[in-house]
């Protein structure tokens, strides 16, 4: 019996209740072992009871064999007890032994829990530590980061005194620049002003430019027949559907756009407003109407030579945009100064008197209007070049290709604008080449 009492290893750290209950389970035992001693000494005390009434009944056997009878009886009344006795311990040992294998099993159980937790709690610690290293590395990384700002906000500060500076000097040049430009016009000196790229890329939004089509602006004075001249490089009358609104009076208030009747001919025509239905000074009109986006201008006059025809040219030098100077209605001036030579066209007899005005009249004109022009580009310095006269019913006879007998310079003002167009469009089919690696 006392190796099932035997002492266990103690558990690590058990709990109150595994000891409650580990003594319940010594006590048990302990109660177990006693009964079992006592059982034990009931036994002896029986068997020497019972050796002692056997010899007691020899002695006597014969004189007294009910005796023996009733002792026989005794004894196996007692034999039962004994077996009763051995019963009752044998179940006081199993309940011992239960109670040691429960107690057993509910220490075991509490050693495990107990390592869980000192391994939960060894976890614990170790992930505590490295919360602290990370919180040890992210302050010493916020300090650098402050240190950083610190000096950005340092460099930063001596970046916007010296930017201050620089601001004060950019004012005190505008300052001057503004005094500059009020005197230059006042005595009459037109100031340059150069768009911002804001104002370029607005300006292509709204002329809807794209890289694909040549874009043609007619421009200059109101009255000029800009729309009668963009209708006839269409090919259309001013009544045809489709063309260009024209009147006595200046029609066109906003920029228009007509794409070009012949989809060979991937051109587009700009119906510029009038410099005189604006109130735009002539230096401002060519910057007010975006001018510096068009690939190509023509400056239409009629009567004269205007400061806007000056100012444009002007202008498109500085962008190098191509111009050509148009001067048109050639055939009602022609048939002014015929009447003014004396023609009269009430007489339809005398055809060669009409043929020789006709021909002294066109070349007259033709000489005053180079020469006008020629004299207003010195005057403006600026370099001389070709004004291209023509008459809107003869460009349009050349464009629809009836070949008109009284031509001036309409074909080769269509044949230098469309080569202009060419060139332009193999300058791009180039670059686009040279970019793609071809």
């Amino acid at each position: 019996m006392g190796g099932l009492f035997s002492r266990r290893p103690q558990a690590p750290s058990p709990s109150l209740a595994d000891i409650e209950a580990r003594q319940r389970a010594e006590a048990a035992a302990e109660q177990a072992r006693n009964d079992a001693e006592a059982a034990r000494a009931e036994i002896t005390k029986l068997i020497l009871a019972n050796q002692e009434s056997q010899q007691k009944s020899m002695d006597a056997q014969q004189a007294a064999m009910q005796a023996a009878a009733a002792a026989q009886a005794q004894s196996n009344a007692e034999m039962m007890a004994m077996i009763k006795a051995e019963r009752a311990a044998n179940e006081a040992r199993m309940l011992a032994e239960t109670a040691a294998r429960t107690a057993s099993d509910e220490a075991k159980q509490s050693a495990a829990k107990a390592e869980e937790e000192r391994k939960r709690t060894l976890a614990i610690q170790e992930q505590a530590k490295k919360d602290a290293e990370a919180a040890t590395q992210r302050a010493k990384e916020l300090e650098e980061a402050a240190n950083e700002e610190k000096r950005k906000a340092v460099a930063a500060q001596e970046a916007a005194n010296v930017s201050k500076k620089e601001a004060e000097e950019e004012v005190k040049k505008a300052n001057v620049a503004k005094e500059e430009a009020e005197r230059q016009l006042k005595e009459g000196i037109q100031p340059v002003v150069t768009p911002t790229p804001e104002e370029v890329n607005a300006a292509k939004r709204k002329v809807q430019y794209q890289e694909d089509l040549f874009h043609f602006a007619v421009a200059g004075v109101a009255g000029g027949g800009k729309s009668s001249l963009i209708n006839a490089f269409r090919g259309l009358r001013n009544k045809d559907r489709g063309s260009a609104a024209t009147g006595v009076t200046e029609t066109t208030l906003a920029m228009s756009r007509y794409a070009n009747a012949n989809a060979e001919h991937p051109y587009v025509w700009y119906d510029i407003p009038g410099a005189g239905t604006l109130k735009i000074p002539d230096w401002q009109y060519f910057n007010a109407q975006g001018l510096y986006v068009f690939d190509c201008i023509i400056v239409l006059f009629d009567n004269r030579f205007t400061m806007t025809d000056i100012a444009i040219l002007t202008n498109c030098r500085r962008f190098k945009i191509p111009t050509y100077i148009v001067r048109s209605k050639a055939d009602q001036h022609i048939r002014n100064l015929m009447r003014d030579m004396g023609y009269d066209s009430d007489d339809e007899d005398d055809e060669d008197n009409k043929k020789k005005l006709y021909r002294n009249a066109r070349q007259q004109f033709i000489d005053q209007t180079r020469r006008s022009v020629k004299d207003n580009l010195e005057n403006a310095n600026i370099p001389d070049q070709r004004v291209y006269i023509i008459s809107n019913e003869a460009m349009l006879g050349v464009v629809k290709e009836k070949r008109p007998k009284k031509v001036i310079d309409e074909v080769e003002l269509l044949n230098d604008l469309l080569g202009e167009a060419q060139i332009r469009r193999a300058r791009i089919e180039a670059e686009t080449a040279n970019m793609r690696g071809e």
